[in-house]
């Protein structure tokens, strides 16, 4: 509650009142044991793979574990992916689960922050505001990650988690130098403390993996006001993010992934979902 209260004080008068920003410091940075990696930034792509875990053997029994572990009765799943790969269509896809509780992320906060649309904010000037949205992502992502379970809802299934917010979203403003290293910092020490506190926990990670050009086809197509200038350089940038984290192991990994190749259609989609069920439900059906 400190916490939360906290970061709801300092971002309402970080939005209402214009703050100076902090000089640029322009030294190079170099974050121990492979947090921060230059050459982890831009990945050549790698071919599609199709319905398979990325997991070590080590990993694999400990989904199983995981799995079919009775004396365990509530799983966090967080359903990972670009701008435009699926994730709210997967979401949809469960939503008439009765033992499923969804936590889509929350639009409807990001874009009325006091009266502010900060999504809108962060897009127009991105070098003005990505350190408030970031450190105003970061509460709402503990919000979800925090809520409690239902009792008669064991899955917990969270549309991206507090782990992309800083291995992808916060590390491309990094190197795009949207933020400078003074808010990168402030935002990892958050991050680390929430994390060592126990509250961004996740069980399974499920990566929806789809090209850049469909994520940003897609995107196009569904005409959300906030994403109009979204540009295909920012597509493509979290497209490598995620696969420096999630494939290439270049972040800290929470979970086991399951990846899942997002680039076909709706149907076919909806069929593998249904194929990937028990799995992507942690065992429950």
């Amino acid at each position: 509650m400190i916490l939360k209260s906290f970061l709801r004080l300092y971002l309402s008068s970080h939005f209402v009142q214009k703050i100076k920003f902090v000089k640029r410091i322009s030294h190079k940075v170099e974050v121990e044991n492979g947090a921060f990696c230059s050459s982890a930034l831009f990945a050549s792509p790698i071919r599609h793979m199709s319905e398979i875990s990325l997991l070590s053997k080590s990993n694999i029994q400990d989904l199983e574990d995981r799995v079919l572990d009775k004396s365990k009765s509530n799983f966090i799943v967080a359903v990972e992916g670009n701008i435009g790969s699926g994730k709210t269509t997967l979401l949809q896809h469960f939503e008439d689960v009765p033992f499923c509780e969804l936590i889509d992320e929350p639009l409807h906060k990001w874009t009325n922050v006091y009266g502010y649309n900060a999504l809108a904010m962060l897009y127009q000037d991105p070098q003005r505001w990505s350190f408030a949205f970031n450190m105003y992502a970061l509460l709402t992502r503990v919000e979800m990650h925090s809520r409690p379970h239902k009792p008669s809802r064991p899955v917990k299934m969270l549309e991206r988690s507090l782990y992309s917010t800083r291995y992808c979203f916060v590390q491309n403003d990094f190197v795009s130098k949207t933020i400078n290293s003074f808010e990168f910092f402030t935002f990892d020490q958050w991050f680390n403390f929430v994390v060592k506190t126990g509250n961004a926990h996740v069980d399974l990670i499920v990566y929806l993996r789809a090209s850049p050009e469909n994520c940003y086809e897609r995107l196009k197509k569904r005409l959300r006001k906030e994403e109009a200038g979204v540009p295909m350089e920012l597509i493509q940038s979290l497209h490598n993010l995620y696969d420096d984290w999630l494939l290439k192991k270049k972040f800290p990994i929470p979970a086991p992934v399951l990846l899942l190749d997002a680039d076909y259609d709706l149907d076919t989609m909806k069929t593998m979902f249904n194929s990937k069920r028990e799995e992507i439900l942690c065992g429950y059906s």
